[in-house]
């Protein structure tokens, strides 16, 4: 199996099972697509893998800290977004103006 395949596939049962936001997910599809063509090394996405399986809404939040919350998955997709050369782009609707921000 190849391991764009390999992210969808926990990335998908992080949604259902353990309530991983859209937001994240949509940002770790976009990872998937990106790896099906061939990238230059350096890009770890078996840590991905590792921390998508191990999400855990609720991580980091009890008395052992286990599990990986959403804070430490961003930080994980930010750093291969930034290897990869990809800036998420962030719509904000206000009430009377819609806008774009991006970081």
């Amino acid at each position: 199996m190849e391991i764009s395949e390999t992210l969808r596939m926990v990335t998908m049962h992080a949604q259902h099972v353990d309530e991983m936001p859209d937001y994240l997910a949509v940002r770790i599809f976009a990872i998937a697509d990106l790896m099906k063509t061939p990238r230059p090394g350096g890009i770890d996405i078996e840590k991905l893998i590792e921390h998508v399986k191990l999400y855990d809404t609720y991580g980091q939040t009890g008395y052992l800290g286990m599990g990986v919350n959403h804070l430490i998955l961003e930080k994980t997709i930010r750093q291969i977004e930034e290897q990869l050369g990809v800036c998420p782009t962030i719509r904000v609707e206000a009430k009377t103006q819609k806008f774009e921000n991006r970081f």
